[in-house]
């Protein structure tokens, strides 16, 4: 399962609605661009030691996985489906749906836009 910024968030407050998904999963894979998304909002949060904290001793618990060139070419044919859809959604999340089409793993994420992508499993918390 790939965790979406708002997973990994809601994983670091102890949401008890994300455990569930949490025990079924094989794999937990964060992609780099969610680990960015993620440091970014805990450098602007008041309890950013307890955060980076938390990051370094669950982060080993997670697989972190890298864009290659496949995600690139997933990336522009999602890009070029929702531009033709007039549906665009945020440009780090079209990564991360390409990333996630890419490892054929169900996705994550509160985030409702992700449903506009073709063959996308996302899972809600």
């Amino acid at each position: 399962m790939i965790l979406d910024t708002n997973a990994v968030s809601a994983w670091a407050d102890g949401n008890p609605d994300c455990r569930a998904a949490f025990l079924k999963a094989t794999r937990l894979v964060i992609p780099v661009i969610v680990l960015g998304e993620y440091q970014y909002g805990i450098r602007q949060s008041r309890h950013r030691a307890r955060y980076e904290d938390w990051l370094a001793q669950n982060l080993p618990y997670a697989e972190l996985q890298f864009l290659s060139s496949d995600t690139a070419s997933h990336y522009a044919d999602l890009r070029l489906h929702l531009k033709m859809k007039g549906s665009p959604i945020p440009a780090n999340d079209l990564w991360i749906a390409a990333l996630t089409l890419e490892l054929r793993l169900p996705l994550l994420s509160n985030d409702a836009h992700f449903d506009l992508i073709p063959d996308l499993i996302r899972l809600s918390f």
